[in-house]
Parts: structure tokens; C-alpha cells; sequence
């Protein structure tokens, strides 16, 4: 009865921005969770790319509640230590030397382009203010960020766009060489699109893409919002391609389910952002703060990154052994633990039948489905999945 009424008061009172399944979950632990009628559920999906960690890590839940007992929130007028700390381990363990905190991928994107644009107006021209993103990317749902997404169904019904932003295909360095004009200021990229259907281009793509930048003498941004903290088995996805991004994004598993984004950036870049150039009233609050500072810290020292490569080697030889089962799948690809299936259906059929079955995953592209478990997996857990992936299948 709780899961009917749920249902109605969020039906009845939320607006449908969602197309939510009729499920109402409860609790999580690890990598399970609960429904309202105690169901247990694998859940493949981990927030979207978020809760890394598993649901409910006790490192995390130990940080939180110990904050919550010393500070909840105070302005970015004045410093915090869990802030400070979190920004050094960032800066530390990556690239840049410079972060700014907000609290969701939308945000640090948007942050990003602003900082791009006042970069190249103060270093390389008023006449340089565009954008090169690419087709099928997916950067956010602000008039910002949804004018840098190339896919067209985000943009629809939000006309006039922003100007300043060309779309070229994503793992062509050609048509971006050919893209880049006089007015253009950098090139923003996913390293693996994400929302676009997992998307894994070219080992050499980014190197290529930097390449391009440096000749060009204008920025490179990744963004990282999904494939951040350790997803594709090393901490950044651009550690892959063996490069340094101008600027990076960050949110989603940065807090293991506390919203959280970061913006990170290189001193020659973030210089150009001085007082009252851009600012976040939640950004760097305490609680995000220590929630991502836990996060962080646990990656590095409970050897996360390893078992996301290994089990990710795992989970992608075991969706090519269905491939060969079930003729059904065209195509499977994956990096760590964020891997995809292309089917030759539309996939949410598939998507329900695995949830009735207790396994969450989703759809992608339409036909894509996705898989990206908490990092903490086993492969037992995959065999689980597989074995309930390869009943959904059957009779397709």
C-alpha cells in the first residue's frame, strides 16, 4: 500500500520531467537496493554513474554524520577545512592547479564555458567566443549546456539557442580541424559520451583533439561529469589518451550520491575568473565537501580503480559471449565499468524485463543499453546480471 501511495503523492505533485519506472525504492546497500515491498534489485545503473561507492558506503556515512555535527552550511565568504582539503586532493591528483565547486554536472559545465570565454576575451581576442562540441554529446539542461549538446531532442521547444556553439562528429578529427574559424575559443568534449550511447572513440582521438588545440592556440575542455572518478578504471578518462585537458568537469560520483560538481582548471586559465566573476551559494558547502573528500579518499586507497578495470575486462568478455548467443545484439563496447549493448530493438523492453527479474540497467540512445554498476562489484555480480540479461533476451 506505502508504494501505491507514493506513487499517487509524487504523480499528484511533482512535475513529469521524469518517465519514472513504477518502482519506488527504499533503501541500498553496496551494490543492491530495496524497493517499498522489500524486492531486492542488482542495481547496474548506481544513480546513473554516481554511487561509485555502493549505496550507503560507511566511509562516506561516517564523514557526513561527523560534519553534519560540526557544520552545515556557511557562505563561500569565508574558508572551510573540509573545502580547502578536498580542492588539494583534486589538484593533487590531477592536472590542474585551480578547482571551483558547485553542485551538479550542469553547473560545472556552465562554469566551464564562462570561464572559456572570459579566458579567450581577456588572452586571445574579443572576436573569440565559440565552442566546438560534437553530435550526440550530452553536457547539461541549461540553456548553456543544453546549446552544447548535440542532440537535438534536448534542444527542442527551447529555441532561441545560444550563440557561439558548432557541432562536429564526435571521433572525426577532420571535421573539427575544418570547424575551427577565427572566432573559435576551444572545443569541449565528452572522452566517452555517456547519455549519447556510449560512445568510445578512437585511442588516439583526444591526443588528437589536443593536438588540434595546441596548434590552433585555443582550449580543450573534457568533460568528465560521467566518466570522472575512476568509471572507466583510472581516475580521469583522459589519463587514457596519455593528455592534459585545459579544463575539466566533474560531478556525479564526485560525492557517491551527495550532489556535488567541480570545475578544474589549469593557473594560466583559471586566473582570468577573479571576485564576482562567477559564484555558487551551495558550492563547496561542508557536507558536499566532506562527502566528496571520503569519496576521494576511499578511491585511492581501497584499490577501487583495479576492480574497475578487472571486472570491467570481465563484465565486457562475458556481454560479447551473449552477443554471440542472442543475434539480437549488433554491438558491445565498454572501458572499466561503463560498458553499453546495442540492439537491433528499441531497449526498454529489455530494461523492464531485467527489472522484474531484479536487475536495474538502462537505455541509452534508444537502442543502446547501459551498464554502469558501483565500482565495487564483484564477478559474481556480473554473473548474476548476465544470467538474468541472457533470460531477457531469449524469444527477442
Amino acid at each position: 500500500m506505502i508504494e501505491q501511495e507514493i506513487k499517487a503523492l509524487a504523480d499528484e505533485n511533482i512535475m513529469q520531467t521524469y518517465k519514472r519506472f513504477p518502482l519506488v525504492l527504499a533503501k541500498g546497500k553496496g551494490q543492491k537496493v530495496w524497493d517499498a515491498n522489500g524486492k531486492e534489485y542488482l542495481d547496474f545503473v548506481a544513480g546513473i554513474a554516481v554511487c561509485n561507492l555502493g549505496h550507503s558506503h560507511p566511509g562516506v556515512i561516517a564523514a557526513l554524520n561527523d560534519q553534519l555535527e560540526k557544520l552545515t552550511h556557511v557562505s563561500n565568504l569565508y574558508y572551510t577545512e573540509p573545502q580547502a582539503r578536498l580542492a588539494k586532493l583534486l589538484v593533487d591528483n590531477s592536472f590542474a592547479d585551480k578547482v571551483f565547486f558547485c553542485n551538479s554536472g550542469a553547473e560545472a559545465n556552465e562554469a566551464a564555458i564562462k570561464l572559456a570565454r572570459k579566458y579567450a576575451h581577456e588572452k586571445l581576442g574579443d572576436d573569440k567566443f565559440e565552442l566546438i562540441t560534437m553530435k550526440d554529446s550530452f553536457h547539461g539542461r541549461t540553456m548553456a549546456t543544453i546549446t552544447a549538446t548535440g542532440q537535438e531532442k534536448f534542444q527542442f521547444g527551447f529555441t532561441p539557442l545560444l550563440e557561439g556553439f558548432t557541432y562536429v562528429p564526435f571521433n572525426d578529427l577532420s571535421a573539427l580541424e575544418k570547424a575551427i574559424n577565427k572566432k573559435t575559443c576551444g572545443v569541449m568534449v565528452e572522452p566517452i559520451q555517456g547519455e549519447g550511447g556510449v560512445n568510445i572513440p578512437d585511442d588516439k582521438y583526444l591526443q588528437g583533439i589536443r593536438a588540434i588545440c595546441d596548434r590552433h592556440n585555443i582550449l580543450l575542455i573534457v568533460d568528465e561529469v560521467q566518466t570522472g572518478i575512476g568509471r572507466t578504471g583510472k581516475m580521469f578518462a583522459y589519463e587514457h589518451a596519455g593528455i592534459e585537458p585545459d579544463i575539466m568537469t566533474l560531478a556525479k560520483a564526485l560525492g557517491n550520491g551527495f550532489p556535488v560538481g567541480a570545475m578544474l582548471a589549469k593557473n594560466k586559465i583559471s586566473q582570468v575568473f577573479t571576485p564576482g566573476n562567477h559564484a555558487s551559494t551551495f558550492g563547496g558547502n561542508p557536507l558536499a565537501m566532506s562527502a566528496a573528500l571520503a569519496t576521494l579518499q576511499i578511491m585511492l586507497k581501497e584499490n577501487i580503480l583495479e576492480n574497475s578495470r578487472k571486472v570491467g575486462e570481465y563484465f565486457l568478455a562475458q556481454l560479447k559471449k551473449l552477443k554471440e548467443k542472442h543475434g539480437i545484439i549488433k554491438d558491445v563496447r565498454g572501458k572499466g565499468l561503463m560498458l553499453a549493448a546495442t540492439l537491433d530493438m528499441e531497449a526498454a523492453d529489455i530494461v523492464q524485463k531485467c527489472m522484474q527479474q531484479g536487475l536495474l540497467i538502462n537505455s541509452a540512445g534508444g537502442k543502446t543499453l547501459r551498464f554502469v554498476p558501483p565500482l565495487i562489484i564483484a564477478k559474481k555480480d556480473v554473473d548474476q546480471a548476465m544470467a538474468i540479461l541472457d533470460k531477457a533476451l531469449e524469444g527477442q
